[in-house]
């Protein structure tokens, strides 16, 4: 396996030394996963990209604090290449802001989820059962961390996970794309660091509720199994 993964954020000074980066903590957790083989990591806000995206098995497109709406330049330069990533048939990966920016370049509605933040451990029904890896469940619970939504399912594309909050928490298209809304690669200890930057936005009652939510545990490498799968062609 060679993977590219497209990191779309920076991590706060107070964490960075110890998770690095999305596009580290993605990595882990594939490994984790079973997966082996090369990883290249390019950070996107600076600009950084492979000379040629031709060698790559897949390409993997982190979380942001970013909209993937937004007109900020490196975004654009993003949705370009996302956009020709599409057209050539790459395999493409999305995780949270790359779930959406994935959805925007295939001509869906992304935009502020009505209902507000989605934080915690959430969970979901999940819809095909029958992917690798998969092993026939029908629900998985993953941690999220999001104020945008996917708002419809893309054209052409298959709904994999939904819930009431987020109706398209995940979704793909054939041998191709593998979407999802929150972070499979998240661990307890980064979401709770998240939910307490966020403390007064969210007010006492929903931080409470995001954080206790964190004890219950989540599905995390169970998606990461199906993503691996995903890559290999399985």
């Amino acid at each position: 396996m060679k993977l590219c993964i497209l990191d779309n954020d920076f991590l706060d000074p107070a964490v960075e030394p110890i998770y690095k980066g999305y596009g580290a903590m993605s990595e882990r957790l594939l490994r984790q996963a079973g997966a082996e083989g090369e990883f290249d990591i390019f950070n996107t806000v600076k600009g950084e990209y492979p000379d040629s995206f031709d060698t790559y098995d897949a390409v993997l497109l982190t979380g942001s604090k970013a909209d993937s709406f937004s007109q900020e330049p490196w975004v654009l330069v993003l949705k370009e290449k996302v956009q020709a990533l599409l057209k050539a048939k790459k395999k493409l990966i999305g995780i949270c802001f790359g779930h959406q920016l994935i959805a925007l370049c295939m001509g869906a509605k992304v935009g502020r989820a009505p209902q507000g933040w989605g934080a915690g451990r959430m969970s979901y029904e999940w819809t095909a059962p029958e992917l690798a890896q998969a092993e026939g469940r029908t629900e998985v619970a993953m941690l999220a961390s999001h104020q945008d939504q996917v708002l419809e399912l893309p054209s052409g594309a298959k709904l994999f996970a939904t819930s009431a909050f987020c109706p398209v928490a995940a979704f793909g298209v054939d041998e191709q794309v593998f979407c999802v809304q929150p972070h499979p690669e998240f661990v307890e200890d980064y979401s709770a660091f998240l939910l307490n930057k966020r403390r007064a936005t969210f007010g006492e009652e929903k931080y409470q509720a995001f954080t206790q939510s964190l004890a219950q545990g989540h599905d995390g490498l169970a998606v990461a199994r199906m993503m691996v799968a995903f890559i290999n062609g399985q």
